[in-house]
């Protein structure tokens, strides 16, 4: 991706080691850099990572200060409210699961977001989420790799 570096934040509180890895070898291939900002309650030994406060929106509201307005950047999260508004500063965004974020479906997601809150809290029930499998990691570097493609396409063509 020549010119215009693309980078990749990764909300490293949410992300899985295997995701993280995908990551790493796409961002290599495709010369982009990568950002990891987790809290300081998680341990990472990553050159460059960005520790913040363990307060829960840290992780999102730094990735957000950090995005740059206008450059091309993609950001991993699992957070569905973290990917509304780094769709909203213009950047891309991919759930460590595969989905590409966008305009046309992320009002849905965070729909469903509330109503899954709201019957846990009426049921007393909270379930986390289901293990990851290597279904959930392919498709994951599938949809980055897509992601990071489609970039590169527009890139290529405003040049």
């Amino acid at each position: 991706m020549n010119g215009n570096p693309v980078t990749i934040f990764v909300d490293a509180d949410a992300t899985p080691r295997d995701a993280l890895a995908s990551v790493d070898e796409l961002a290599a291939e495709t010369g982009c850099s990568v950002v990891t900002i987790s809290t300081v309650n998680h341990e990472f030994h990553r050159e460059g990572h960005i520790s913040v406060d363990p307060h829960p929106q840290a992780v999102d509201m730094e990735i957000i200060r950090r995005l740059p307005t206008g450059s091309p950047s993609v950001v991993v999260t699992q957070d569905y409210g973290l990917a509304a508004l780094a769709l909203g500063k213009g950047a891309r965004a991919v759930s460590p699961r595969g989905i590409i974020y966008s305009e046309a479906n992320i009002d849905l997601l965070l729909f469903e977001r509330d109503l899954n809150a709201r019957a846990r809290r009426a049921s007393g029930r909270i379930r986390g989420p289901s293990a990851r499998t290597k279904e959930d990691a392919r498709k994951f570097r599938d949809a980055l790799r897509q992601v990071l493609e489609e970039i590169r396409t527009e890139m290529d063509a405003n040049e």
